[in-house]
């Protein structure tokens, strides 16, 4: 597919009072391409409505430009059809006499009869026939923004511009709108553009889902590729293997930005004392046994006799949390596993240098490779059961969760699968799945194994194989999270 629309380095700023400015957009860069459909998601004030506006030809860029199919957006056009939160049909037309206008005005090169045509044909497509003699007093309001997305599409434009068109609306109708909305688009070959505070609107709706940092200077934190096959239910859609893995990445990236937000309000200026650099810290962790030194020493109050003024302990759910707050410098130190400080200072996180001291080692080893029970009621009991059950199998995507790239976790499962002769890029999938998250998988089938931290976690009816290498035991998925 072509790109469609091009946003190349778009920068906006809002004049203030004495003169001053400022800066909503800086430095986005986005391709949106014939046929797909992209959602736009962020906290509010992160710019994504600016955006869309710039796109849409209603403001004009600061810095950088819009192209539409190779040309420059400097004003409104046909080409581009924005529907609003708040309906925006007009109270004294009826539906045919609202869709009527817009393809009256625009499509003068076909006849009375052909427009007559388009316009019953799209009030058709939005499931209006029965009511297309009615004033929009007569109708719900689910139905009044159907007659709002029905002339937009009656003009046929290059692309549709959606600024949070369900906002108002009941759950139920809104389910409904945003099925039928997903499939005018698909069946009519449209481009989209939406903006919404719904996460799970953004997954069943969208190819790509893109998402704003906070403000001023808003940018893309991340683009997200929805693998969900079209067309698409809601009820399938969400049996889908990756549904809640990408719902999962969107709301941790929205609680990140909350987050930083917070803490950035928090920051104050406090002097150095006690011949330390820093004596107010923020340091993060993954509620793991792992921890336990860093809570004792702040519930016994170790940091406070060795001159801290104030530590936090700032929780978070997945080794990415952690990453991603060193490198962001809103956490200044952090319980990690092993590998994670080489992996971050030699720039495994975007190709991004972050240096990192490791200052004490807290826990060691306690590793296990924990498999689904099913494959032990299937007679895998050694790991050459392992290897000749995956090679009966080529068809199937085997997937075996890791907390993280760096992790010892990743290493030695690495390690015992090639012990075999088994290629851990090839014949199986590695996934990384957050800790707390590894039993959840497990169960729903969507991981075929884990490795985890094994403290605290063995119940009494796990089940062993009867494999042991280097401090690796195998056990069944029957197990009891203790962490």
């Amino acid at each position: 597919m072509s790109d469609l629309v091009i946003v190349d380095n778009v920068e906006k700023s809002f004049p203030l009072s004495g003169g001053k400015e400022y800066l909503a957009l800086k430095g986005i860069d986005l391709q949106i391409k014939q046929g797909e459909f992209i959602a736009l998601i962020g906290h509010s004030g992160c710019g994504k409505s600016t955006l869309l506006n710039m796109i849409a030809g209603l403001d004009l860029p600061t810095g950088g430009i819009v192209t539409l199919d190779g040309l420059v957006v400097k004003q409104p056009g046909p080409d581009r059809m924005v529907v609003f939160q708040n309906y925006s049909i007009l109270p004294w037309l009826t539906v045919r006499g609202n869709v009527a206008l817009a393809v009256d005005e625009v499509l003068t090169d076909k006849s009375p009869q052909e427009r007559k045509e388009i316009v019953e044909n799209y009030i058709n497509i939005v499931g209006l026939s029965g009511s297309i003699d009615k004033l929009p007093t007569e109708i719900s309001g689910g139905m009044r923004q159907r007659v709002a997305i029905a002339r937009a599409l009656a003009i046929q434009p290059k692309l549709l511009l959606l600024d949070e068109p369900f906002g108002v609306l009941d759950a139920l109708t809104r389910g409904n709108l945003q099925e039928q909305l997903t499939r005018i688009c698909e069946e009519n070959k449209v481009s989209a553009l939406m903006v919404t505070h719904e996460v799970d609107e953004a997954v069943l709706m969208s190819d790509r889902v893109v998402m704003m940092t906070n403000g001023p200077g808003s940018k893309i934190g991340g683009i997200l590729d929805v693998d969900i096959p079209r067309p698409r239910k809601r009820m399938d859609a969400v049996k889908h293997p990756s549904y809640y893995q990408l719902r999962s990445e969107i709301i941790y990236f929205l609680n990140q930005q909350k987050r930083v937000k917070k803490m950035n309000a928090r920051k104050v200026a406090v002097v150095p004392r006690h011949g330390l650099e820093k004596v107010n810290l923020e340091i993060g962790y993954v509620p793991l046994t792992a921890c336990a030194p860093i809570a004792v020493a702040q519930e016994k109050g170790f940091f406070k006799k060795h001159g801290l003024d104030e530590v936090s302990l700032v929780r978070e759910s997945s080794w990415r949390g952690i990453v991603d707050g060193m490198t962001g410098g809103y956490i200044d130190a952090a319980q990690m596993p092993s590998g994670l400080p080489i992996w971050m200072t030699l720039g495994g996180d975007g190709n991004q240098s972050v240096p990192v001291v490791s200052s004490m080692t807290m826990t060691r080893n306690g590793n296990a490779i924990t498999l689904d029970r099913r494959f032990q009621k299937q007679g895998v009991k050694t790991l050459a059961d392992f290897k000749e059950m995956l090679h009966a199998t080529p068809n199937l995507q085997h997937r075996m969760g890791v907390v993280h790239p760096s992790s010892m976790h990743n290493l030695l499962l690495r390690y015992w699968l090639a012990s075999a002769g088994i290629d851990p890029d090839r014949d199986v999938h590695l996934k990384t799945i957050p800790p707390a998250q590894m039993v959840v998988d497990l169960k729903a089938g969507t991981s075929m194994a884990s490795v985890s931290a094994i403290l605290g976690i063995c119940g009494p009816r796990s089940k062993v194989l009867g494999l042991r290498s280097r401090r690796m035991w195998i056990f069944g998925a029957d197990i009891r999270a203790r962490c």
